[in-house]
């Protein structure tokens, strides 16, 4: 679920032009799920022309997999952090975070609910706040009710959550710090794709920043501004930069095909019961530092 709560600064919008801003889905497909009742204001369903209003509290149920529908599967989770409210992962990479695209047992959510309801007397639904691609390992906040997840999802709506990633890439950013501003959609030829693209597109924004330079390689920091899928994948290929080992938007002479090198290394946002700004770093994984030996030995 992703729910927003409107401001000053979205008010008077028609709620289908407001979710087609938030949300990676087609047009049609958001027109559906208000007419299905999956999209909710004030927790009753809506129509696409309604005109928001401040402090609206919209809500979209974009996995539309009921948690309670899905086998708990035992599984060895990465707890970085855990309170009553919510929890920090570490996911590794080629775990898939939630069902969907023909993935249907064995993702991330199967072993929350394991995790977080094996043995115990009251059932606890995750909330998945953000995802991450399969072959993209690193941090994930996963809350633990719904007031938590609503809490969380408004940072991640007003950039208050920082999210910083390491990518090893083909090339050498031509300066220390470069910002991509370039909006991303669907390929026109293949949806399952992202590209920029002007016809179909959503704003996108991610920061590159130079940290280590190899031979024709580079370790660089990213930070987003926006989340559309594939930003980063899609960005650094923009900028000529494509990530290693990235079969969708890699080198087309890579040889290495096993998934891009990225890692949601660091994850800060407030916690919603404290209102302290918690900080959660995690090293790089071994496989992505074994690559870089690679690298750097290569002549």
């Amino acid at each position: 679920m992703e729910s927003w709560i409107i401001t000053s600064k979205t008010i008077g919008q028609r709620i289908d032009h407001f979710l087609n801003e938030h949300l990676d889905l087609s047009r049609s497909k958001i027109a559906s799920m208000i007419k299905d009742g999956t999209i909710l204001c004030n927790d009753m369903p809506t129509k696409a022309n309604y005109k928001t209003k401040l402090n609206d509290c919209i809500t979209a149920s974009t996995y539309q997999v009921k948690t309670l529908d899905i086998e708990p599967v035992k599984m060895n989770i990465d707890v970085v952090y855990e309170d009553e409210y919510l929890l920090v992962v570490n996911k590794p990479r080629g775990l898939v975070v939630h069902p969907g695209h023909g993935v249907k047992s064995d993702t991330l959510l199967h072993g929350l609910i394991y995790y977080l309801n094996h043995n115990k007397d009251h059932y606890i639904r995750p909330g998945l706040v953000h995802r991450i691609d399969r072959n993209t390992s690193g941090l994930l906040v996963v809350a633990k009710d719904d007031k938590t997840h609503q809490f969380l999802a408004e940072q991640l709506l007003d950039k208050t959550m920082n999210r910083t990633y390491y990518a090893l890439v083909h090339g050498v950013l031509p300066q220390a710090h470069v910002l991509v501003d370039a909006p991303i959609g669907p390929d026109k030829s293949n949806t399952k794709i992202m590209t920029v693209n002007q016809a179909r597109s959503k704003p996108a924004r991610t920061h590159f920043e130079k940290v280590e330079t190899y031979i024709n390689s580079s370790l660089i920091r990213c930070k987003l501004e926006t989340g559309r899928t594939h930003q980063i994948r899609v960005h650094a290929l923009h900028a000529k930069i494509p990530l290693h080992g990235d079969p969708q938007y890699g080198h087309p002479l890579d040889a290495d095909q096993s998934g891009q090198y990225l890692c949601a290394s660091k994850l800060e946002f407030i916690h919603p019961k404290s209102l302290k700004l918690m900080q959660f770093e995690v090293p790089l994984p071994e496989y992505f530092i074994e690559k870089i030996k690679t690298i750097t030995h290569a002549k």
